[in-house]
């Protein structure tokens, strides 16, 4: 009977361990197989979905721990809700992608005339502050005050524009709309201030 159970305990165990090596194969390449994805997405998620991304990379790592720990079941166990995330933030990823692309395209359409407009109307608010500074009688409406402020005002506007210039000049076209159009919203209001048509 103890001879017995020592065969039954040693073929038990031998079941036990060929059960985990039947598993180990599968283990490892539900591993390997979740590295690559994860691997062929992870610029664009980093770059789109980054905290996501956190979330995923957590996931992976702790099948990567059951593996190194031998619980091949775990791991298998895990795999399909890895593969199903990595599934999901390289769909986020691609959405936000296309949003960021979409608003880059239509930003790089809106630059176009702006960059010719704006520095239109900054010309033209020099050339009539050059002449108001000169004047000995100001248009009815238009004061020193606002003179000297339009002069100020010229000054942050070419910087504003030579800021966004740059960023439209490296292709940072939403960055190079919003900008210029703060500029041509504050040389709307000088425009006026001076008595100035902006048509």
């Amino acid at each position: 009977m103890k001879k017995l159970s020592v065969g039954l305990l040693a073929t038990l165990a031998a079941c036990a361990l060929i059960g985990c090596i039947s598993q180990k194969a599968p283990a490892e390449q539900a591993v390997a197989s979740a590295e690559t994805s994860l691997s062929a997405i992870r610029d664009t998620a980093q770059k789109y979905a980054p905290d996501q991304l956190q979330t995923v990379e957590a996931q992976l790592t702790a099948m990567k721990e059951n593996l190194s720990k031998g619980d091949y079941q775990a791991v298998l166990a895990a795999a399909p809700n890895v593969n199903s995330s990595i599934k999901g933030l390289e769909d986020v990823a691609d959405n936000k992608k296309a949003e960021v692309d979409a608003a880059l395209a239509k930003a790089k359409d809106q630059w176009g005339p702006m960059s010719t407009d704006v520095p239109k109307m900054v010309d033209a608010i020099q050339t009539r502050v050059d002449t108001l500074s000169k004047a000995h009688h100001l248009p009815k409406g238009v004061t020193k005050d606002k003179v000297a402020s339009a002069k100020s005002g010229l000054d942050s506007m070419k910087s504003s524009w030579a800021d966004a210039s740059n960023a439209a000049a490296t292709g940072d076209f939403t960055t190079a709309v919003s900008k210029g159009q703060a500029v041509k919203d504050q040389a709307a209001d000088l425009m006026k201030s001076l008595a100035m048509s902006s048509s």
